[in-house]
């Protein structure tokens, strides 16, 4: 009986951590096809015209990309893993091509240090999340409700052109994405632990909505952070 008590947690665990080392695999997966793709049009004047120099093509690629978390996040019961994988590999692209525009504005450096100190504090966040013993549920829900605030902020400072007001969105978004890291990593974790195979149909689903989650909180929090250590172009 002692047996069995112990290999019941010992199975959990085991579980946690193939499901959690998945997430962060395909997460980095994506945001190596998002950089990769970022570059190949940041050097390529042709398609940067494409891009850029058609305002409906931006509105396009915006459009394209909150259909597909939409579409993921809200249909993922009903397609199988490998139709949600594609098209989280989709999103990573397209994602890519918008992020492009980084490499245009702002120098290597700048970008390659943000990138790294992005990293850092993803990563510590996300350790957090999963070894705390603290439920962080309270903080989903209160970092969820910032985000809708500085979305709502972000379109109107879209029209205003507020410099203050962008800084104080930016400032913000640290804090929520920061905070939402810690959160989705202990949603992940728990979630783990309802998996009754690591090769089946659900696994594969909760690979890719925890990987998306991820690489959406890796992403904005990197691109927050940009504002304020991203150094212009001469």
């Amino acid at each position: 009986m002692q047996r069995n008590e112990t290999f019941i947690p010992t199975l959990t665990k085991i579980q946690e951590n193939t499901l959690m080392r998945s997430v962060y695999n395909w997460m980095m997966l994506g945001l190596f096809i998002s950089g990769i793709t970022a570059f190949l049009v940041s050097n390529s004047a042709s398609i940067q015209r494409a891009i850029f120099g058609n305002s409906y093509m931006i509105w396009i690629l915006f459009i394209l990309e909150i259909g597909l978390v939409i579409a993921i996040s809200s249909g993922i019961n009903r397609m199988t893993a490998s139709m949600a994988s594609g098209m989280f590999l989709i999103f990573s692209f397209v994602n890519g091509l918008t992020l492009s525009s980084i490499l245009l504005v702002y120098t290597s450096s700048s970008i390659a240090g943000t990138f790294f100190i992005t990293g850092l504090t993803f990563g510590t966040m996300s350790v957090y999340g999963y070894y705390t013993k603290t439920d962080l549920t309270s903080w989903g829900h209160f970092f969820f409700m910032g985000l809708i605030g500085i979305i709502i902020a972000s379109v109107v400072n879209f029209f205003l052109h507020n410099p203050m007001l962008d800084w104080i969105i930016s400032f913000i978004g640290v804090f929520i994405f920061v905070g939402l890291t810690a959160y989705d990593t202990q949603k992940i974790r728990r979630l783990g632990q309802n998996i009754t195979s690591t090769n089946g149909e659900q696994f594969g689903k909760l690979t890719v909505i925890g990987a998306l989650s991820l690489y959406l909180d890796f992403i904005n929090l990197f691109l927050m952070l940009l504002r304020f250590s991203g150094r212009g172009r001469d």
